[in-house]
């Protein structure tokens, strides 16, 4: 199955979990946490509270053991890859690459997407319309073969016998899950891990502290004027990107309806047919339906200066080139299979508009996109590697 295919095996194997039954740790770390009480979430200003899973309810023991589990390279059946090394912090959870690798090397059709705020995602994934939770979306990485990711399938009990053996895990899966005779089972893991990521919030960039906090020196005079650029009508860019988390796709706690969106931004059209390339076109995998072609979901610009190369493939490597990519109208691709005019592309969502920019303009809203950058957010111990196998950014020292 590719990245984001595969989906109805994985939630029934996620049905069928629910309610069952890398490094090594160092010397010197604290004892993990102990009992069940709610978690206190810790939000920044302007941000709503995120929905809670009623079958997986946050626990600041359950965060912990997943925090734990997120860095361990005996994740991957063969040890050699955690779910950090496709997601690590300095690239404010996205690994740099232009698609994930796999475990056994195997490259995957989608790059890694950021986990900058990944709780309020109302939907997973770049064009999976079916998973909305983060446990439900766990299963993936985990079981999924085609491509390979961490390689549970066939090998659950084996990877599983590894952290029930180890006495820092048996500490910790007891205070995640008190009272269970055998919490060592896959649904346990994934919901661990899921509680893990629904604290990756990122609230406390330079535009945050301008916009919520009453600090307007926090930005740089091009930086508001790129703000005045990105909201306006004739960029246009906060239709797709808008909200607290600039991304129209969001679910969070008092919300009624879910925005569940996907958006066709031109970026191949090949032979002028409007398709994409085979394995990434998009939310037509799942619909078949032509106006479904080369869909994705438009992700959170949070932190979005540290998680080049860009696109669900990877295949704009700087800001500056996606500016140019919208500033078009859409990718020219001259030669090659996948040779076509994007701005064509009979597909394409009416919201991506060719306009202009002037250099100036182009700086400041390049200025206004590195104001979302929360370093904050990168450096937070909360989310650091306890076996340190995975370092600190230099800027976090």
């Amino acid at each position: 199955m590719k990245r984001d295919s595969g989906w109805a095996t994985l939630l029934s194997l996620s049905l069928l979990l629910t309610g069952c039954g890398g490094g090594d740790g160092g010397n010197g770390e604290p004892e993990p946490p102990t009992g069940q009480a709610g978690y206190e979430w810790s939000l920044p200003a302007g941000f709503p509270k995120p929905n809670e899973a009623a079958d997986n309810p946050m626990t600041t023991a359950k965060v912990e053991l997943g925090r734990h589990l997120f860095y361990d390279r005996r994740m991957s059946v063969n040890q050699t890859t955690a779910c950090a090394t496709c997601h690590l912090p300095e690239r404010a959870f996205t690994d740099g690459r232009i698609t994930a690798i796999g475990a056994t090397g195997e490259v995957h059709p989608r790059n890694a997407m950021s986990l900058t705020n990944v709780v309020y995602n109302a939907t997973q994934n770049w064009a999976n319309p079916i998973l909305t939770t983060l446990h439900a979306q766990g299963l993936i990485p985990m079981f999924g073969e085609f491509p390979l990711e961490l390689g549970w399938s066939d090998h659950e009990t084996e990877i599983l016998a590894r952290f029930r053996a180890d006495p820092r895990y048996q500490a910790l899966f007891a205070a995640a899950y008190p009272g269970e005779a055998d919490p060592f089972n896959a649904d346990r893991v994934v919901k661990a891990i899921a509680a893990f990521e629904s604290i990756l919030i990122s609230g406390n960039s330079p535009y945050d502290q301008a916009t919520f906090q009453g600090n307007r020196n926090a930005m740089s005079a091009s930086a508001r004027r790129g703000q005045e650029l990105f909201f306006s009508e004739r960029v246009e860019c906060f239709h797709c990107h808008g909200g607290f988390n600039f991304s129209q796709s969001v679910s969070h706690a008092g919300i009624t309806i879910a925005q569940r969106d996907f958006f066709n931004n031109g970026l191949y059209n090949i032979g002028g047919t409007g398709d994409y390339p085979l394995n990434n076109r998009g939310l037509w995998e799942f619909t078949q339906k032509p106006s479904d072609m080369g869909r994705f979901r438009p992700p959170t610009l949070r932190n979005i200066e540290l998680t080049a190369p860009y696109m669900h493939d990877g295949s704009i490597a700087t800001l500056e080139e996606v500016i140019d990519h919208y500033v078009r109208g859409g990718r020219l691709i001259s030669e090659g299979p996948f040779a076509g005019d994007g701005a064509k592309n009979p597909y394409k969502s009416e919201l991506i508009l060719r306009f202009s920019l002037t250099a100036q303009e182009k700086q400041d809203l390049m200025a206004f996109l590195h104001s979302l950058t929360d370093w904050t957010f990168i450096c937070d111990p909360r989310f650091a590697d306890p076996f340190g196998n995975f370092p600190r950014p230099a800027r976090c020292n």
